[in-house]
């Protein structure tokens, strides 16, 4: 058995999310993420099984990093409106911070791909956000509907932002993220 580098984990992780944002899902290949990590395509073998655990792996590891920065300063006790301006921020800067990552997820969600393959669930890295909502609803203070139909509400708005953002089309000023969490609030409150 061969041993692991981290280095290489990484070269590997990176390549793949760069390529996919250049060439999408249809024309990527092993041989072109080694090509592109600089490794043999046989060490691509000693870190995952196959190019769709490879995938999956990835989106796990890239929904990990933004739940992580999802949460930063989220406190149970918080007042439901601070909370969901909180996460709303940290969602615009992870997205803005990390544009490879974002376009990736974005991607991978409108692929087919998606449904294929054999994923890790990973709600349990939500579950604040989930948690945080419920509480709202519990006080009354955001509508009583279905939870992740509520997200929608704050996910998709900054999304867009994001995508007009790095296209030069709509800059992601505060003035900017204001007016949007102000409208995402209006959407969900009761």
């Amino acid at each position: 058995m061969r041993h692991k580098d981290d280095n290489k984990s990484e070269a590997i992780f990176h390549a793949t999310i760069e390529l996919l944002n250049e060439i999408g899902f249809s024309d990527i290949s092993m041989s072109k993420i080694a090509k592109r990590a600089n490794v043999s395509q046989a060490t691509i073998y000693v870190y995952f099984e196959s190019k769709e655990d490879l995938l999956g792996k990835i989106y796990v590891k890239v929904k990990q990093k933004m739940s992580l920065q999802l949460f930063q300063h989220l406190d149970e006790t918080l007042p439901t409106r601070d909370a969901f301006e909180m996460v709303m921020r940290n969602m615009l800067r992870f997205m803005l911070d990390n544009e490879s990552y974002f376009m990736f997820l974005e991607q991978f969600a409108a692929s087919p791909l998606i449904g294929k393959l054999c994923l890790e669930d990973t709600s349990s890295m939500f579950i604040p956000l989930f948690e945080q909502m419920e509480k709202g609803k519990r006080l009354g203070e955001i509508k009583p509907i279905e939870t992740t139909f509520l997200l929608t509400y704050c996910y998709f708005p900054l999304a867009q932002l994001a995508k007009s953002h790095f296209k030069g089309q709509y800059e992601a000023s505060e003035d900017n993220l204001q007016n949007m969490i102000r409208m995402s609030w209006d959407a969900i409150k009761a």
